[in-house]
C-alpha cells in the first residue's frame, strides 16, 4: 500500500521568489493488488505525481509512505530495489544497446529468445523483428513506448508506474496492453492516462485538477464525476 500524506510540490518559476505549487496538500491511500488510474486536467499535476511516487523528485512537504515505511528521501534507485518500475511518457534512446541487452539488464539476466518474445509479445511486438535493434533514431516513438514498457514488465516487481502507455499504440495492440495491464493485476498499477478503455479496467481512478486535491475512489463511483468534469471532453475513446 502507497499512503501521500499531505503531500506537496512546488518549483522555483524563473527568477519568482515565491513557488509555483504543483501539488498541495495531497492525502492519498493506493491499495495493493489492483489497477490505479490517473486522470484529470492537463497541467494538473498527473507527471509529477507520478515522479513523486518513483522518487525521481521529492516532495516539498509531506511524506511517501509504502507499505508503512517512510520511503519520502529514497531515490530512484532505492526504490527500484524496492520492487518499483516505472515507464516514463518520453521513453529515453540508449544509443548502441540492442533490445535484447536492455531487457536482460532490466530481467537482471540473460534471457532467451521464448523469454524476450514472452516480454515483446505483451506490448504487441514481434521479437524476432526487434531483439537485435538498437534503442535509437529508427524505432518510432510508439516502438519506444512498447519497447521500455516491455522492460518495466521483465524488471518485475511489486509497482508499475505507467505514465500514459497508450501513447502510439495501434488499436490491435491497445487490446493486448490491456491484457497486459490485467495480467498484472496482483500488483499494484498506477497508470496516467486519458484512455476511457484503460479507466474502463482501473479498479481506482484519481481525479486531479487544478482546484482541488486530488480524490481517489472507486471506478464506479468517479466515472460519473469524469462525466461531469471538464476533462471529459478530452477522453479517448
Amino acid at each position: 500500500m502507497i499512503e501521500l500524506k499531505n503531500v506537496s510540490f512546488g518549483v522555483k518559476d524563473g527568477n519568482a521568489e515565491e513557488q509555483k505549487i504543483i501539488l498541495s496538500n495531497v492525502n492519498l491511500t493506493v491499495p495493493d493488488n489492483c489497477i490505479t488510474a490517473i486522470t484529470g486536467q492537463n497541467g494538473g499535476g498527473k507527471s509529477t505525481l507520478m515522479k513523486l511516487l518513483m522518487g525521481i523528485e521529492k516532495p516539498t512537504g509531506g511524506k511517501i509512505f509504502y507499505n508503512g515505511k517512510d520511503i519520502t528521501d529514497m531515490n530512484v534507485t532505492e526504490r527500484a530495489r524496492m520492487g518499483f518500475s516505472i515507464a516514463f511518457q518520453q521513453p529515453v534512446r540508449f544509443k548502441g544497446i540492442t533490445v535484447k541487452k536492455l531487457l536482460s539488464l532490466a530481467s537482471g539476466k540473460e534471457s532467451d529468445v521464448g523469454t524476450l518474445c514472452n516480454y515483446l509479445s505483451a506490448v504487441g511486438l514481434c521479437a524476432k523483428d526487434y531483439v537485435n535493434r538498437e534503442i535509437d533514431s529508427t524505432l518510432s516513438g510508439g516502438e519506444l513506448k512498447r519497447i521500455e514498457l516491455a522492460s518495466a514488465i521483465a524488471k518485475g516487481g511489486d509497482v508499475f508506474l505507467l505514465d500514459e502507455p497508450e501513447a502510439g499504440i495501434d488499436l490491435w495492440s491497445f487490446e493486448e496492453l490491456i491484457n497486459t495491464f490485467l495480467g498484472l493485476k496482483d500488483k499494484s498499477v498506477i497508470i496516467v492516462t486519458h484512455q476511457k478503455k484503460i479507466l474502463d479496467v482501473a479498479d481506482n481512478i484519481i481525479l486531479v485538477n487544478h482546484n482541488a486535491p486530488p480524490e481517489l475512489g472507486e471506478r464506479e463511483k468517479m466515472l460519473p464525476k469524469l462525466a461531469e468534469n471538464e476533462t471529459c471532453g478530452r477522453l479517448k475513446r
